[in-house]
């Protein structure tokens, strides 16, 4: 707490300590380097601060809060507001405490660690004054950090030879597609023309089958009203021969007796036509002219005359005709043997001799040609055309269709070389103990349950989504799938899936760290770039700030 206004004990404390820190300024609050030309700074200040703790100056904090005498830097006391003259005490709960870890990487932990107990630094300078027994073993880990560093150097390394040969294979399918584009393009031309053509082929087919089927269809038609005049005429004339069948006095119109002289209209069967069976069929009048008759009393009467041909047949009456059944089947018993072994020899090709009895007329039908010889070959040439045309449309749709797909394939970005571009196409799965999940690079992404059932899209390609404020390359880094199925009650699916080299493409691991939002870790020789002598100088200093 840094008081408003100093109190006189305040001031007798400080001026008490002023001699103490007097003299350990030059002993334990500097520190003094291995290299005798380094610069001697405060405990917890990194090499790169040690120039803003000067002893020959007054401290100015680095938020400008205040400006104090040098004394009180790590004087266990929190003078400025963002902690930034306690770097090495615990004083601050918002100071930083810097950890040298020469043989390793140096770290900034929060001061409130300072003599804790806990040995954070691995060179144990954070537990300068305490209990915690911590040793020094920056070394220990500074070697396995650099025997990761060596493997992780190999790996580039191979990685970036196959990185090379997929940037040559991509490359060459860019050169490829670039040709076959240009060939399209001249295929194209004559595709159109074909099609244009069979299509004028064809309207002039459809035409000819038009103007046949229509001379057909009024043939057809004239066809058709012959017969309906014929079946009018033959009914007519039924219609009159009946008529002068009844007139049995031919004085052009029937009367009841006329009627009742006729059995046919006899309908409850006892013999006689009594006068109610007769005036059933005539008007009120008691008789019916021909023209009635034509209009509606052969229409009454025509089932009658129907049953009286013997067309249709009432059920016999069982008990009636018993006797007769008798007869007949006595009659016909002699002759039952002869049938049974006629049936026998008969029974293999009895079928067979009706259906050859059938065929005939079956096929007969069945070939007989719909329309005459001319028509059927005007339909089949318009057919052939029609067929022609629907094959050169089919063709220039997917000529369309295969120039579309390279063109979106050249605009895709297969990244700075081409390296990307073996991976569209491929697809890369991923089981764990629920889903198994399937990433196809420059496509999309889908999981479906390990036990079966339905996929689920995570997403769709959208782009490079990586962190270029390093380099250019690092744009690569990071791939983003998005617009997927909608989560219930929740946003769309998406994924992002992190690159990392490696000698094979496999996908290594998949995350949901938030809800409908999925991480992928795909590694690929794609992205793998060899460390060079320099690069590989910068990571190793920066294991060992000394």
């Amino acid at each position: 707490m840094i008081p408003g206004k100093y109190t006189f004990s305040f001031l007798c404390r400080r001026t008490m300590y002023f001699n103490f820190f007097l003299f350990l300024a030059l002993f334990e609050f500097l520190i003094p380097s291995s290299d005798a030309t380094e610069m001697l700074r405060p405990r917890g200040v990194s090499v790169a601060k040690a120039g803003l703790y000067s002893p020959s100056n007054d401290f100015t904090c680095f938020d400008g809060s205040a400006v104090i005498p040098f004394l009180r830097v790590n004087d266990d006391y929190c003078d400025c507001k963002d902690g930034s003259d306690e770097p090495g005490t615990a004083a601050c709960p918002n100071g930083s405490f810097h950890c040298t870890n020469a043989g390793h990487q140096s770290i900034n932990i929060p001061s409130s660690r300072v003599n804790d107990g806990v040995c954070d630094c691995c060179d144990a300078s954070d537990e300068y004054d305490s209990s915690a027994n911590c040793v020094n073993n920056c070394g220990e880990l500074g070697a396995a950090a650099y025997a990761e560093a060596m493997k992780l150097a190999e790996v580039s390394r191979k990685g970036n030879e196959l990185r090379l040969s997929l940037s040559q294979q991509g490359k060459q399918m860019r050169q490829e597609k670039q040709e076959r584009v240009q060939q399209l393009e001249k295929e194209r031309d004559e595709v159109e023309r074909v099609k244009q053509e069979k299509e004028y082929l064809k309207s002039l087919a459809e035409e000819a089958e038009r103007g046949a089927l229509e001379r057909y269809k009024k043939l057809e038609e004239q066809e058709r009203e012959q017969r309906r005049a014929e079946d009018d005429n033959e009914e007519e004339r039924e219609m009159f021969d009946k008529f002068q069948l009844l007139d049995s006095n031919h004085d052009g119109k029937i009367d009841m007796g006329e009627l009742q002289a006729r059995n046919t209209f006899d309908q409850n069967r006892d013999g006689a036509v009594s006068e109610d069976e007769a005036k059933y069929f005539l008007s009120s009048t008691g008789e019916m002219a021909w023209e009635e008759f034509q209009d509606s009393g052969y229409s009454r009467m025509k089932p009658y005359f129907i049953l009286e041909s013997g067309m249709f047949k009432p059920p016999v009456d069982t008990h009636e005709g018993e006797g007769q059944h008798q007869e007949a089947d006595k009659e016909s018993s002699s002759q039952n043997a002869q049938e049974e072994e006629e049936d026998e020899d008969d029974d293999e090709g009895g079928e067979a001799k009706g259906e050859q009895v059938q065929e005939p007329a079956d096929k007969e039908e069945h070939d007989a040609p719909k329309y005459d010889e001319e028509t059927q070959r005007l339909i089949d040439e318009a057919n052939n055309a029609r067929a022609e045309a629907e094959e050169a449309d089919r063709a220039s749709r997917d000529l369309t269709r295969e120039m579309r797909q390279i063109q979106d394939s050249l605009e895709r970005d297969y990244g700075e070389e081409e390296e990307f571009a073996v991976l569209d196409g491929q697809c890369h799965e991923y089981t764990d103990r629920e889903y198994t999940y399937r990433l196809c690079p420059f496509d999309q992404a889908t999981q479906r349950p390990k036990n079966g059932g339905t996929e689920t899209r995570l997403g769709t390609w959208s782009g490079w989504v990586g962190d270029t404020s390093s380099s250019k390359a690092g744009k690569y880094s990071r791939m983003l799938y998005d617009k997927g199925q909608g989560c219930w009650n929740g946003p769309q699916r998406s994924t992002l899936v992190h690159l990392t080299c490696g000698m094979e493409h496999a996908v290594t691991a998949v995350s949901e760290p938030n809800r409908c939002e999925y991480v992928f870790e795909f590694v690929t020789p794609c992205i793998c770039r060899e460390v060079d002598d320099k690069n590989m100088a910068e990571h190793l200093a920066a294991h060992d700030e000394l």
